[in-house]
């Protein structure tokens, strides 16, 4: 592993077009989940000019049965989806919540996909597709994150409640946000460049009113970022392509699962290619990414790595998974392969199995919306919504290797 490089990762705010499909989708799981804890929901979300089209494969009791829908769910879940884009701030021309034109083409489930994925009287739940699943953690900051990812997050982050506070009132929904930082020794030690475009109020591009904006989002970084990793050197893109009043689904076309890597480890670890937004837990696109995350966070908490990759893979129908891979890139203090047994060897993890990883991090609960945007991890501060973030298995897997 290279101890000193350049390394850059972006972030998206809750504005951008796929980040709405993304809260969207997500709206609806939790929709369903809150009235249903064993509700199966693939639910994908296009944006665009005054549209929202949903389509995708649901189960739920209460809501769609036997092929039917139950009295006044349509409603819900067109005020579910006006909820979400009203609650992130658009009412404009292009894309307003109570204006835009909604579609639903959500549809039962199939029966072959089902049968592989309930349990039986003599079989246990199976996954919910195959496919490989990674997660990852390091020592870079306290929610050991990769440090150009959470930072892009957290610039972000501050820029939509201050839009929401009325602390800056010219900024609009839209935004994007990319850290360039140099390692030395494989920690962060200067900030190099700093890229922000956001979406603004009409006059916000020019003369003093720019001005405003820019000496606003570099305040927001200086705030977010260490002191010691910004200098004079720091270079600032604010806009650089000049006016960006015509953003969000009305500007570009948004899709769920369009923003993978801004959900995960911004490029510093690998992904296995599926997202996670719209779907139940039983996916393990999502649930099995959730708990390669818990454990790599909780290999690097116990201090056995400050670096940590884990692999699991499944096949559909199948509880068990099929391989499961622990990298410390050469950072732990026990080898890989004992690391492996030690995880294998924690009964409360209930094999790895697909209802195991539920149930012990309850996932079974309508929690995702907050997660589809500024990352699925790298978030202890915000507890209970994000389980996979809790470091409770220290103890365990430091007995485990002794």
């Amino acid at each position: 592993m290279r101890n000193s490089y350049l390394f850059t990762s972006e972030s998206v705010s809750e504005g951008h077009p796929d980040k709405v499909s993304d809260q969207i989708s997500d709206a609806i799981v939790d929709l369903f989940l809150a009235k249903d804890p064993e509700a199966r929901v693939a639910c994908e979300t296009l944006t665009t000019t005054q549209r929202v089209v949903l389509a995708g494969e649901i189960r739920c009791k209460g809501v769609y049965e036997n092929d039917e829908w139950a009295p006044g769910a349509l409603e819900e879940i067109e005020r579910t989806v006006r909820g979400v884009v009203r609650d992130i701030g658009y009412e404009q021309d292009g894309f307003h919540w109570e204006t835009l034109t909604f579609e639903n083409h959500l549809h039962g489930q199939s029966a072959h996909i089902a049968q592989g994925v309930d349990a039986a009287d003599d079989k246990d739940e199976g996954a919910g597709d195959q496919g490989i699943m990674f997660g990852f953690a390091c020592d870079e900051t306290p929610d050991l994150m990769p440090a150009t990812l959470d930072y892009s997050h957290k610039i972000l982050h501050r820029m939509a409640a201050d839009r929401k506070s009325g602390a800056a009132p010219f900024l609009e929904p839209d935004a994007k946000s990319q850290v360039s930082l140099r390692f030395a020794n494989g920690k962060p030690v200067a900030a190099t460049a700093v890229v922000v475009s956001t979406q603004h109020a009409k006059g916000y591009d020019q003369g003093e009113k720019e001005a405003e904006l820019k000496a606003y989002v570099k305040k927001v970084v200086a705030d977010v970022l260490p002191a010691d990793l910004l200098s004079d050197e720091t270079v600032y893109h604010i806009n650089p392509t000049g006016s960006f009043e015509i953003g969000g689904p009305d500007g570009d076309a948004g899709l769920t699962g369009r923003k993978i890597i801004v959900d995960t480890y911004g490029g510093a670890a690998p992904h296995g290619g599926g997202a996670f937004s719209g779907k139940d837990p039983t996916k393990v696109d999502r649930s099995a990414a959730y708990i390669t995350r818990y454990l790599a966070k909780n290999i690097v908490a116990a201090g056995l790595a400050r670096r940590c990759t884990i692999q699991l893979a499944y096949a559909i129908g199948v509880s068990e998974p099929l391989s499961l891979y622990v990298d410390t890139h050469g950072t732990g203090t026990v080898e890989d392969p004992t690391l492996e047994e030690a995880i294998k060897s924690i009964g409360k993890l209930g094999g790895l199995t697909p209802r195991g990883i539920r149930e012990h991090l309850k996932l079974n609960k309508p929690i995702y919306r907050r997660s589809a945007a500024y990352g699925h991890f790298g978030r202890q501060a915000e507890g209970d919504f994000f389980p996979w973030e809790k470091t409770d298995l220290v103890e365990d897997l430091k007995a485990a290797v002794r």
